[in-house]
């Protein structure tokens, strides 16, 4: 890890110089390549708002912790971001209600019983600063347990993509062809809500769902084929989070909400793409 902070700060930039924005940059194209990665089959899944679930059930991780007594909050964040992912597909799964519907259950009451925790607790303060976000907070100990996410999601990636994508594609052809679906949904959701929890402290509930959505929305508008569509989902994602981090350092704007600017730039302009050639 020292040798890729001794090759940032050999870099011709006045962002390169400090040891917070050295973290940050590192934060940003782990985080970014991971969100890139998923977000294709976030889409393709339409769980759009999945993420944003998650995200507004941070408050409620956050509050079960302080009153479990858990000291690293990280911990308890993964823990039930976890629990929720895996709620909301147990749910789901019984086709009572469509699943914007449930996901919109889910993240309201979340919400709701996370701030209630939390005004019982008066540590709403705390609750206040995951609504924006701040990348250059980010940690050593942070950055570790990125890479080791990272390492983790590329793993699966690589071993159960195939079958990621006959579900989305096809439920019941999955199933015939032997997958178990429900298992491997699971799995998928649980690999959101640990890229969720490790970085909502760093982009912000407010912002989390356009990082993980917007690159991968923006591939498919140009992608040709599958390997496309990952490939330009995860270079969107990693331009936009290297980008709105420089762009926010000169301007002096929040690192989170110009990073989506990017994204949601990119987006706009491969729409436009897409409906130009397509006429």
């Amino acid at each position: 890890m020292s040798a890729v902070y001794d090759w940032l700060s050999m870099l011709p930039f006045d962002f390169t110089q400090t040891a917070f924005m050295q973290r940050a940059f590192i934060a940003v194209v782990l985080s970014s390549i991971m969100f890139g990665m998923i977000g294709t089959l976030a889409v393709d899944n339409n769980m759009a708002f999945f993420s944003d679930a998650l995200g507004h059930s941070a408050a409620t991780g956050i509050a079960i912790g302080i009153i479990l007594g858990v000291k690293n909050e990280l911990i308890a964040l993964i823990a039930f971001g976890i629990l929720m992912a895996l709620l909301i597909n147990r749910v789901r799964s019984g086709g009572a209600a469509s699943t914007d519907t449930i996901i919109s259950v889910f993240s309201s009451t979340a919400l709701a019983v996370g701030l209630l925790l939390l005004s019982k607790t008066r540590s709403s303060a705390q609750y206040s600063a995951y609504l924006i976000g701040d990348i250059l907070s980010v940690s050593e100990s942070e950055i570790v347990l990125l890479v080791f996410a990272l390492i983790v999601v590329v793993a699966i990636w690589c071993i159960c993509y195939n079958k990621f994508l006959l579900i989305a594609i096809n439920k019941s052809l999955a199933a015939s062809r032997g997958i178990k679906v429900v298992l491997f949904e699971n799995v998928f959701s649980c690999l959101i809500a640990v890229v969720v929890m490790l970085s909502i402290k760093w982009v912000g509930i407010l912002l989390i769902n356009s990082m993980l959505i917007l690159p991968a929305a923006a591939a498919r508008n140009v992608a040709r084929g599958v390997r496309s569509y990952n490939l330009l989902s995860i270079i969107f994602a990693t331009f936009s989070g290297i980008a709105g981090l420089i762009f926010s350092w000169y301007l002096g704007t929040a690192a989170g909400a110009m990073i989506v600017m990017i994204s949601a730039a990119i987006f706009f302009s491969t729409f436009t793409i897409r409906a130009v050639t397509h006429k």
